[in-house]
Formats: C-alpha cells, sequence, structure tokens
C-alpha cells in the first residue's frame, strides 16, 4: 500500500508540473489531451503495480510454506540413514582419499581399497559426492602408473648395504638396509658379505616401510665407535 501511495503522489506532482509548465502555452483542447495521457499512464503504473504487488504476496506465500534449510538437509541426510556428523566425518575421509591418490601414495592397492570403502558408504550417494567418489577419483586412480620403478645397483669395491641404502637416490636411509637383503637373497647369504660387480634391484619401499625405518633412525642412539669391515664389499 505505500508503495501504491507513493506512485499516486508521484503521478500527482507530474500533473501539477506539467499543468504549471504548459498551460500558458497549451490550448485547451492540448490541455485535456495531456491530461488524459497522464491520466492512462497513470491507470498503466497502478495495473503495473497491483501485479508486482500480487506477485510479492505470492512469494512471500511460498517462502512461508517452504521448509527451512537445515530441515531439508536433515530430511536428505536420513534417505541415506545419516546425521550432519556422519556426513562431515565421511567428507574428511574423502578428502583424506583424495589427497593420497593425488600424491600418488603407494602402495596403490590401498587406495583402491580406501576408495572402494567411500563407495560403499551410503553416504556417496548424496549429491555432494557422488561424482567425486564413483567417477572423478576412480579415473584418477586407473590413470595413476603404479609400477615400480625398478632401480640396479652395481657394487663397487667398498660397498656395504648400510651405505647403499643410506644413498639419497636409493632410501636415504641407512637403516633400510634389509629390504635390499631381502630383494636380493639369491645373491647375498651373508649380509655382511658383498662383492664387487653384484647387480642388487633396489625395490621401491611401502609407505609403511619408510615410516617403519624414518622411526628407527629416530629412535636410534649411536654406540662408541669400533673399527670394523662390516657390510663392506671385498
Amino acid at each position: 500500500m505505500k508503495i501504491q501511495k507513493y506512485l499516486a503522489g508521484l503521478v500527482a506532482l507530474l500533473l501539477l508540473a506539467n499543468v504549471s509548465l504548459f498551460a500558458q502555452d497549451m490550448t485547451k483542447e492540448e490541455w485535456q489531451n495531456e491530461i488524459n495521457r497522464l491520466t492512462e499512464r497513470k491507470a498503466s503504473l497502478t495495473s503495473e503495480l497491483t501485479m508486482l504487488q500480487n506477485d510479492v504476496n505470492q512469494l512471500r506465500s511460498t517462502l512461508e510454506g517452504m521448509q527451512a534449510w537445515e530441515d531439508c538437509r536433515d530430511e536428505l541426510y536420513a534417505l541415506v540413514g545419516a546425521t550432519k556428523a556422519d556426513v562431515d566425518a565421511f567428507r574428511s575421509e574423502v578428502d583424506a582419499v583424495e589427497g593420497k591418490i593425488n600424491r600418488q601414495q603407494l602402495p596403490k592397492e590401498d587406495r583402491q581399497m580406501e576408495l572402494n570403502n567411500l563407495k560403499s558408504n551410503k553416504i556417496s550417494a548424496l549429491p555432494e559426492f557422488y561424482e567425486k567418489v564413483h567417477n572423478e577419483l576412480q579415473r584418477k586412480l586407473d590413470a595413476w602408473d603404479a609400477k615400480p620403478k625398478e632401480i640396479m645397483y652395481t657394487v663397487v669395491k667398498g660397498d656395504h648395504l648400510w651405505g647403499i641404502a643410506k644413498k639419497k637416490e636409493h632410501y636415504d636411509n641407512p637403516f633400510a638396509w634389509p629390504k635390499i637383503y631381502q630383494a636380493n637373497r639369491d645373491q647375498i647369504k651373508n649380509p655382511d658379505l658383498i662383492y664387487p660387480k653384484q647387480v642388487f634391484k633396489i625395490p621401491s619401499l611401502t609407505e609403511e616401510e619408510k615410516a617403519k625405518y624414518d622411526k628407527i633412525r629416530r629412535n636410534y642412539k649411536p654406540a662408541p665407535p669400533v673399527q670394523t669391515q662390516t657390510n663392506r664389499a671385498n
């Protein structure tokens, strides 16, 4: 109603302004035509205002009949048997698995298992997660070439397994030497005895093995130095 009063007042002012400006220079017929034009304009604007007011009332009525966003969300979550806390926890799991896949964190089989677990969760059917969990992450995983790069190393005089494992191009951690020993048991009968010109496979470490050997290195307390030829190539 305030809008209608405002519009009526505006039209009235326009009428008065036009009359005051042009009345002296207009004939009675021209003046009447102008009055008729403005009256028609007022009727048109009033009709438009009424339609707009009806639209506003309809929108208000629709809004009043709508559920709150939180209620809609909770109903959606209930369809998959989950609460908001469950969905928040699942979102964190998706982010964690996505990060591992993006970093190509080995082993790939573990990443596939984690993704399969996400897929089997009913929460993955929610629109927020479906495309990422069931399609996007699987495509990234399928495109991931997880073939380990097999490094071959030829032993030289003075080498020992400790030193070979310590090389930056290998493990950068001397405590990982058992990995080399286990991978080359066909050539190494005694880990203290290796020989020049032997060719060893240097397999990749899994994330779990890296963590294990890093922990051993952190906790290691060296003994007093002694002269020894342990693990040296003869």
